[in-house]
């Protein structure tokens, strides 16, 4: 599944980063190709050489420490995808999440993807559910920073529309500013501030044109929204981004030609 899903990722325009492992890591390399992938391995007393789909290539890097690996994972990604796996896969997929969950990733979807008819991630979201939301250790709201599926068109449709008005997002002093690719109608701002007030420190969300800070960005040309988010409902974060992809879509032939 890894080979097909990073093959069609990479038809359609995704630089896709994995792992240079074995397995999954070499499935998701030799599905992209070479040109169209790069790979971050880590020393290790044992698996220590890269896949044959990456070995050798410049855009191969070795890492002594996994902290160190995991941020590079990070700072280069649009989409993360995550199958089943051991403790290593635990250990990635819970700092992604709790990255996200703080706001020092993202906002970028996250897919976990089991094989068909497979209950790896079911079983896990069990546990999420039973152990730690219900003994409040997170939010009602985190399940949407995560989608479960095991077919891969499913996953491929949730990375294509979490940017499909939306493109991205940065911080300007205490404003947190969303980049989109159609411009949202006043009405509709203001069906985002009824239905999104909760994560509102003060003021309202308010269309906006870039900020001096952001006039060298290439994105300069893009609308884009402004508010003060609370920096804790993460979860809601992301069901603001899907209200804004659903509520802009009807716009998009309008939209700017600037496409992630």
């Amino acid at each position: 599944m890894a080979h097909d899903f990073s093959r069609t990722m990479a038809e359609q325009g995704f630089m896709m980063l994995t792992g240079a492992g074995g397995g999954i890591m070499e499935a998701a390399n030799g599905g992209a190709g070479r040109d169209r992938s790069f790979g971050l391995n880590v020393y290790l007393p044992f698996e220590q050489s890269a896949n044959p789909y990456i070995e050798g290539d410049e855009k191969l890097l070795t890492f002594k420490y996994f902290f160190t690996r995991k941020l590079f994972f990070l700072r280069e990604t649009d989409a993360v995808a995550v199958f089943p796996g051991g403790f290593g896969t635990m250990d990635e997929l819970y700092e992604c999440l709790t990255l996200m969950q703080t706001g020092k990733f993202g906002p970028v979807p996250l897919i976990l993807i089991d094989r068909p008819g497979g209950n790896y991630w079911q079983a896990w979201e069990a546990f999420v559910r039973e152990q730690l939301l219900a003994k409040g250790l997170v939010s009602g709201d985190d399940h949407h920073l995560y989608t479960i599926t095991d077919d891969i068109a499913v996953a491929e449709r949730a990375i294509a529309n979490f940017y499909r008005v939306y493109h991205s997002s940065r911080y300007v002093g205490s404003d947190l500013v969303m980049r989109l690719t159609a411009e949202l109608n006043d009405g509709e701002v203001e069906r985002l501030n009824r239905t999104f007030q909760d994560i509102l420190v003060q003021d309202r969300i308010e269309k906006t044109e870039a900020f001096p800070e952001e006039q060298e960005d290439d994105t300069a040309a893009l609308p884009r929204l402004k508010f003060h988010y609370n920096q804790r409902d993460a979860g809601r974060l992301y069901e603001l981004i899907s209200e804004i992809n659903r509520l802009g879509s009807s716009h998009l032939q309008e939209a700017h030609p600037e496409q992630r």
